[in-house]
């Protein structure tokens, strides 16, 4: 089969999406970085790829909230060509910001269900502003908590960094939090260095960078062909990467990289 094509969609203030991009193609698919204006002049361009993929960095400048004027974009003016992409047997992944985006734009927690719906109700799940109040960067113990979703397939657990402001996770209830929990949409929580993340204890900094409830660090949608998540994959996706790398003698892959792989492999089962 031929290599699936991955947009890698990025929009003024997106600074992420060169090395997104590498990352999707060190695995075999064939990425272009394509701007969001592009497709709102041209929004059946979507349907030439597989793979959408919406990466990190501060899009229009977080002026408005993180992701807000990108996610309202792609709600209010693409929305047929997200809602078709979304239905069909496709993925999508969002970092960081893109995370923000999907969220915001209603693609998660909903898949195309939410999505169809966005706007009609008070949301069930944000991100809002670390509880430190400050920008935090380091490097996190994640892991996975979903057994659905086809980023994750065959991780247990993952080291990568975070880079971000605006990564708290709330949600509207406790009775949306267990909706989540029973549908295997908490994708990816945070974890201690023996890897446990509970869903009933809040861990302390830097263990849960941003006090996220139940630890979370990413969400799927209901299918596990959508993921968002707050840490950066692409920018540990060769060893070298890792801060520790001679001391722990690491060598070859970086532990991100599986996640492009396994989009990629999707595609190829």
């Amino acid at each position: 089969m031929a290599s699936p094509k991955v947009c890698v969609l990025r929009a003024p203030g997106t600074n992420c999406d060169e090395e997104t991009a590498f990352a999707f193609d060190a695995c075999g698919a064939s990425s272009d970085r394509v701007h969001l204006f592009r497709l709102l002049e041209n929004p059946g361009l979507l349907s030439d790829y597989q793979i959408l993929c919406i990466p990190g960095g501060f899009s229009y400048g977080d002026d408005v909230g993180a992701g807000v004027v990108f996610g309202s974009q792609l709600r209010s003016q693409v929305s047929d060509a997200i809602l078709e992409f979304l239905k069909a047997d496709k993925l999508c992944l969002g970092i960081c910001n893109g995370f923000q985006v999907l969220l915001r734009s209603g693609i998660l927690p909903g898949g195309a269900a939410g999505f169809e719906q966005a706007g009609q109700a008070e949301r069930d799940v944000t991100l809002t502003w670390n509880e430190n109040g400050m920008y935090t960067d380091l490097w996190v113990n994640l892991k996975v908590a979903s057994s659905n979703n086809v980023f994750l397939k065959g991780i247990d657990q993952i080291e990568i960094p975070l880079a971000h402001a605006e990564g708290r996770v709330i949600v509207k209830n406790a009775a949306t939090l267990d909706a989540f929990k029973s549908s295997g949409q908490i994708a990816l929580q945070y974890a201690d260095a023996q890897g446990n993340a509970p869903f009933d204890q809040i861990l302390s900094y830097p263990q849960n960078p941003n006090g996220s409830i139940a630890n979370i660090a990413g969400l799927g949608d209901p299918t596990g062909r959508v993921l968002g998540l707050m840490p950066h994959p692409e920018r540990f996706i060769h060893a070298t990467q890792h801060p520790q790398w001679t001391r722990r003698n690491l060598r070859g892959d970086g532990a991100g990289l599986k996640m492009f792989q396994n989009a990629v492999e999707y595609f190829s089962a």
